[in-house]
């Protein structure tokens, strides 16, 4: 590893400035504040600017400006890919399309699989079984995924924190399918677009459960509209074993009543895909160059 080389990140969170609110309200932390987190955690001396894409006076970086970065990281995000007449995606899609024709490496979670599948010509829909919520069950590695990098270290099959509506339900031949579930089958994928490469997962590595408890909190009435949960003291009840696992990640019963393991509770298996990407993507690239 190159010691003497300064590191440096974009961190573009999507979420409106409303949804951001509403998060802060119940104490969880923002999207954009969470990857931060993740980097300064694996790659303490890195430097980062966070935008937050979605407020009008934010300014997008010129291609000069992103030139000065590492790597891209995509948060997840409420937004929707495929609303065209959305100035705040369509802002989106550019820097994704600009860190592409720049050969800038992305990462990303949830949102960003769907924006770097859709700028390389890709699509996305809504998916028709509804909301996968809490916890991505049997994410099982393809062929590729199987020998691919960011799943060095990774268990075959595992699961995932997870929150999202849309699916990715088309490729090009510049995407490569790297793990998949019953629910969504697409949960990873490698895009090799222009001079670009992205890797992106559709569930959250960066999520733990004490985040994911404050999720639910915020999400709770399209939850119970959903049949998630039975009414406001159910989903009380589900949020309180969680965070108490999360306080006491050693508790048998509390492991076994949510139907966890250390695929979810142990960072170093939870996070490894960002921290392949960090050591492929970016610490050898820039000690090769």
């Amino acid at each position: 590893m190159n010691d003497q080389y300064n590191y440096n990140f974009l961190i573009l969170d999507g979420y409106p400035k409303k949804s951001r609110e509403q998060f802060q309200s119940v104490g969880m932390t923002l999207a954009g504040e969470l990857y931060a987190e993740l980097l300064l955690k694996h790659l303490p001396d890195a430097s980062y600017d966070l935008l937050y894409t979605s407020d009008e006076e934010t300014i997008i970086p010129t291609s000069e400006e992103m030139n000065n970065y590492d790597g891209v990281l995509w948060p997840g995000c409420n937004l929707t890919v495929y609303h065209k007449d959305d100035d705040r995606v369509q802002r989106m899609l550019k820097i994704v399309e600009m860190a592409y024709e720049l050969g800038i490496p992305q990462f990303g979670s949830c949102w960003a699989a769907q924006i770097a599948v859709y700028v390389a010509g890709g699509k996305v829909e809504p998916n028709p079984k509804g909301r996968e919520m809490g916890l991505a069950r049997k994410i099982y590695l393809t062929d590729d995924g199987k020998k691919h990098r960011m799943f060095t270290g990774k268990p075959r099959v595992f699961d995932g924190f997870i929150s999202h509506d849309d699916i990715i339900t088309e490729i090009t031949d510049r995407v490569t399918i790297l793990a998949g579930n019953d629910f969504s089958p697409v949960q990873a994928v490698e895009v090799k677009y222009k001079n670009g490469i992205f890797w992106a997962t559709q569930y959250h590595p960066e999520y733990n459960l004490h985040e994911m408890a404050k999720l639910i909190i915020t999400r709770v009435e399209k939850l119970i509209g959903e049949r998630y949960f039975d009414n406001h003291e159910d989903m009380v009840k589900h949020v309180s074993r969680l965070e108490q696992l999360s306080n006491a990640p050693d508790s048998k019963n509390l492991r076994w009543q949510i139907g966890v393991d250390d695929d979810i509770l142990d960072d170093s298996i939870r996070e490894l895909e960002f921290v392949n990407w960090l050591k492929t993507m970016i610490i050898q690239q820039s000690d090769s160059s």
